[in-house]
């Protein structure tokens, strides 16, 4: 592997020599659709708090991994990733927003670097008045309330360029916005979201610094949204939802208070629609009404622990009986069906659990433990991943940790690696 520090010697004079000032990630305007509702934002679901307008939030991440391959052998990396988010105050009810994403990896030898940009938002927003928002441009819209699937985050499809953590909160905010025009009214105890993205004449593309338009907008999008208090401590949210020329799908997200300590939420979606396997073969001729869920709790102690348990459906995946057919089916046939569902992000069969545990000041104060582990409840693969993150004042060190586990045609077992270790370092400017 190489040398750890010379890495990330590079990553903080990176973010050193990028200038700026300013603490905290920028927010999309007051009110913006990741946080609708304030009933509907659990931890680690919406995203960043919003910054105040001219917020700069610049970081460099320094990582290095190894990973061990299924088959045998090992694979070592590297990479170094550079992040910008600023939002500017053009003038009075007019803002600007960007971010944006820089990762530079190498596989093995520093002169052999492979380097993806990702353009993760690029909008105006106006607001002529306190209760009304409008935007303009590419904006990451990050819908639900559950933690590790989100039935109603329709705009997810093709938005994923690279992964650099499989964390559900990076997952969603290291992601592609969509082009569109989004307008949001507010009154007391409610909003109502309405938002157009139109087909773009653009092919989706690994070109390096491309903005990739057709990875996101490659089909009209619609979606109306709509949240209401019922009592002080319920909010539902309504969304209504249609791509290209598709039967619209309906979706709910609702939260509430158990007691002092626990949160139940759940969030359905469901419409006409074929099954996946159909729409990754191209062939759409079994449309029926399907429905898609995630429902869990989180139980948060004094010690500052959280513990979620989340239940996960997908009415368009394959039964148990129909998924074990299909790994022992062909393989070109279950290899489209994979990569269909990698653009997607949906799970390949119906049914699936989430644990995802969070304590923070873990025995020493600023040591921070992040844990989880899917399991597909159809062929018994899973994937648990741990991060434990130690925090200074503008740096952050954490050590990285996944495996995954299950027969080379099962969910998670397919992955080409098996237990991955990981070292990081961030900097904060």
């Amino acid at each position: 592997m190489r040398s750890l520090a010379g890495l990330l010697l590079l990553a903080c004079a990176a973010a050193a020599g990028a200038g700026g000032a300013g603490a905290g990630e920028a927010g999309a305007g007051a009110g913006a659709e990741d946080d609708d509702s304030a009933a509907l934002a659990l931890p680690g679901v919406n995203g960043p708090p919003a910054a105040a307008p001219g917020a700069l939030a610049m970081s460099a991440e320094a990582a290095l991994t190894a990973a061990a391959r299924r088959l045998g052998g090992s694979v070592d990396e590297q990479r170094l990733s550079l992040d910008i988010r600023y939002d500017a105050l053009l003038a009075p009810g007019w803002r600007a927003i960007v971010a944006d994403r820089l990762d530079l990896d190498w596989a093995g030898a520093f002169d052999r670097d492979q380097q993806i940009n990702t353009l993760k938002e690029a909008y105006l927003n106006w607001q002529p008045q306190s209760s009304l928002l409008l935007d303009a441009g590419r904006i990451n819209v990050r819908q639900g309330v559950a933690y590790g699937y989100n039935p109603t985050d329709f705009l997810r499809v093709g938005a994923l360029r690279t992964i650099d953590s499989l964390d559900p909160d990076s997952l969603r905010e290291n992601r592609f916005g969509t082009v569109m025009l989004r307008g949001q009214t507010l009154w007391a105890g409610g909003s109502l979201t309405m938002l157009y993205a139109p087909q773009l004449p653009a092919r989706p593309t690994a070109a390096a610094f491309d903005p990739d338009l057709g990875a996101t907008n490659a089909q009209s999008h619609w979606m109306v949204a709509l949240s209401q208090r019922i009592v002080p401590n319920l909010t539902p949210q309504w969304l209504l939802f249609g791509v290209g020329s598709g039967a619209p799908q309906l979706g709910l997200n609702l939260s509430s208070t158990l007691g002092a300590s626990t949160v139940a939420y759940v969030e359905v979606s469901g419409g006409r629609m074929p099954s996946s396997l159909q729409q990754a073969l191209a062939q759409p001729g079994d449309a029926a009404i399907r429905s898609r869920l995630a429902s869990g709790l989180t139980y948060s102690a004094p010690n500052k622990l959280s513990l979620t348990i989340e239940y996960e459906y997908d009415g368009a995946g394959l039964s148990r009986d129909a998924w074990s057919a299909l790994q022992q089916g062909n393989p070109a046939v279950y290899g489209r069906y994979r990569e269909f569902l990698g653009v997607q992000q949906d799970p390949p069969t119906q049914r699936g659990a989430f644990l995802y545990l969070t304590w923070q000041d873990l025995v020493l104060r600023h040591l921070d433990l992040t844990a989880f582990t899917r399991v597909d409840l159809c062929d018994h693969s899973g994937l648990p991943w741990a991060e434990l993150r130690y925090h200074w004042s503008h740096i952050d060190a954490a050590v990285r940790w996944q495996n995954y586990l299950g027969s080379t045609t099962s969910d998670y077992g397919a992955s080409p690696t098996g237990q991955t270790w990981q070292a990081l370092l961030d900097y904060y400017l």
